[in-house]
């Protein structure tokens, strides 16, 4: 059995070759330039082929008219020369063939033209009257009676008429050219000329495909020719889009061979020159970041051995700050705070100069998501209580045990929920946590000022603050966020973040359950503020950490749109 074409292979042919076009601009080149030549070629050969072909009917016409014309003057001399009163009707049948005999001996091209000889219509008795003579294959029927009448009205002009001739080889083109005789005694009779214009129209035929052969030739030549030339110029834009490609991925050696001294020799050299610029600039940028990050290790490393003897006595200090009077016990307060504060600077600038150098490590182990967001809103509930922020841990059930780095989870939960707690304007702080079983994620949702669409762009930025002037409880180092998110890079997963000024702001983590990377997060952004489930407290009897089943349902009702400036 043949085999069949698979249903659809022009559309497959059609959307292979257009993505083709679209995606080589040689192709689009050479495509181009082909359509245009075609449509160039198809309208001067249409052109030529209507001039041609009228030339060549004109011409055929004018002999069939010239014939005409000289027959039927043959003719009438040939009856005004022997018409005489005496003559018998057995005489004027041989005398009528003498006169066609001499026609046909002036016709050029006997075996296709054919000739009537009618008498014209309405008219009166006369002497003598001659029979309607036809040749064989002259068909009556082709004479339509408004050439008749033109005919037959006109005395020295004559007329013509082009008709389809059919055959037992199909239809041919003809032409039935008409002029009149006044034969002495007999009256006036109407001479006929049919001829084929069939060899006109092979001829025709020929030359128009000749043409098109020619044509087409032409177009594959004009293709071919353009295909090279357009392969002189895209050859070397194609190598420096590769080029330039391998050098995004890191290939700073890559260089555009240079030949010659015109245009694209210029681009090859000007490439290679901004090639070595872009090498040297990084290679000057990767040092002074390798000597900054070192920079910034040692310096954390050294004060660290002054700041723990600062920190001592700072200690000591503010243990006994009560005894002394009150300017020096606030002093002892300030500076306690600001020693703890650079401490935490140094020990954030350490851990960035750990995810630069490439050093940061995961200590993996099975976490119950839960319990560790339940174990970090516990910390934080004093300083809560202190803003009158209410926190509240969303569990709806699911496998929340995970596969992660505890104390970095810890650190990224700390960072969200102080954050949550200096810019929630003391309105309820929400703690999703939910999973399914390739991610899991925690999100911390406060109800305060929010931010800008700019804002929150830059958010997760190093020493980034929207409002430096406003107040923080916390006391944050500016360095918290960004190590946020380097935390869950290092996990394989991700921080994102929604805001809107006056609605509160809402952050994501999502991770991945058992070390793969995750690929969408079980908690949508923006978030849902319809409904919260609230955890018991800890002190009862907690459930099992692999299938936390949805518990009590409270509703959480909207907040109030804040009318503070963003501060995040």
């Amino acid at each position: 059995m043949a085999a069949r074409r698979p249903p659809g292979w022009g559309r497959l042919i059609w959307d292979r070759a257009t993505r083709v076009v679209r995606h080589s601009l040689q192709a689009r080149v050479v495509a181009a330039s082909m359509a245009m030549s075609t449509f160039a070629l198809v309208g001067v050969f249409g052109y030529m082929s209507a001039s041609v072909s009228q030339n060549l009917f004109e011409t055929r016409r004018d002999e069939a008219l010239v014939e005409a014309v000289r027959a039927s003057t043959a003719m009438q001399q040939s009856f005004d020369e022997a018409v005489t009163q005496n003559l018998t009707s057995g005489e004027v049948d041989a005398l009528q063939d003498r006169a066609l005999d001499a026609v046909t001996g002036l016709i050029s091209s006997r075996s296709s033209t054919e000739y009537a000889m009618l008498r014209a219509e309405s008219q009166t008795a006369t002497l003598l009257q001659m029979n309607d003579v036809q040749s064989q294959s002259f068909d009556t029927d082709l004479l339509t009676p408004e050439l008749r009448s033109a005919v037959a009205a006109a005395s020295d002009t004559p007329y013509y008429q082009s008709v389809r001739l059919e055959g037992s080889e199909g239809s041919q083109p003809g032409i039935i050219v008409g002029s009149t005789v006044d034969v002495p005694l007999a009256g006036r009779y109407e001479l006929y000329l049919l001829t084929s214009l069939q060899a006109t129209q092979e001829t025709l035929g020929f030359m128009q495909l000749t043409m098109m052969a020619g044509g087409l030739a032409l177009i594959a030549l004009i293709g071919a020719i353009t295909w090279f030339v357009a392969r002189m110029v895209v050859g070397p834009v194609q190598t420096a889009a590769d080029s330039s490609a391998r050098i995004a991925a890191g290939e700073l050696d890559v260089r555009i061979p240079v030949r010659g001294d015109d245009e694209i020799a210029k681009l090859g050299r000007s490439f290679n020159d901004m090639a070595d610029s872009i090498s040297r600039q990084i290679n000057e940028l990767a040092t002074l970041s390798t000597v900054q990050q070192r920079f910034v290790s040692d310096v954390s490393h050294e004060l660290r051995t002054p700041l723990t003897t600062i920190r001592l006595a700072g200690d000591v200090l503010h243990d006994r700050r009560e005894s002394f009077d009150p300017v020096t016990s606030r002093t002892v307060e300030l500076l306690h705070a600001q020693i703890l504060r650079f401490e935490q600077l140094l020990a954030d600038l350490l851990e960035l100069s750990r995810f630069d150098a490439g050093a940061a490590q995961l200590d993996i182990e099975p976490t119950n998501l839960v319990r560790l967001a339940e174990a970090e809103i516990s910390a934080v509930e004093p300083l809560a209580a202190e803003r009158g922020t209410e926190l509240r841990l969303v569990a709806p059930g699911g496998h929340f045990e995970a596969e992660v780095d505890p104390r970095r989870i810890r650190r990224i939960l700390q960072n969200l929920l102080g954050n949550a707690i200096d810019h929630g304007e003391g309105r309820p702080v929400v703690v999703t946590v939910d999973s399914t079983s390739d991610a899991a994620a925690i999100a911390v949702r406060d109800h305060g000022v929010g931010m800008t669409e700019e804002e929150a762009a830059r958010v997760f930025d190093r020493f980034w603050r929207a409002d430096p002037s406003r107040q923080r409880r916390t006391g944050g180092t500016g360095l918290g966020l960004s190590i946020s998110r380097d935390d869950a890079a290092l996990h394989g997963g991700w921080i994102d973040v929604w805001s809107q000024p006056g609605e509160g702001t809402a952050f994501r983590l999502t991770l991945p359950r058992a070390g793969a990377h995750a690929v969408a997060s079980p908690i949508e952004l923006p978030p849902a503020d319809t409904q919260a489930i609230v955890l018991p407290p800890a002190a009862e009897e907690a459930p099992a950490p692999e299938a936390i089943d949805a518990m009590e349902i409270t509703l959480v009702d909207p907040p109030a749109a804040s009318t503070k400036e963003p501060g995040r």
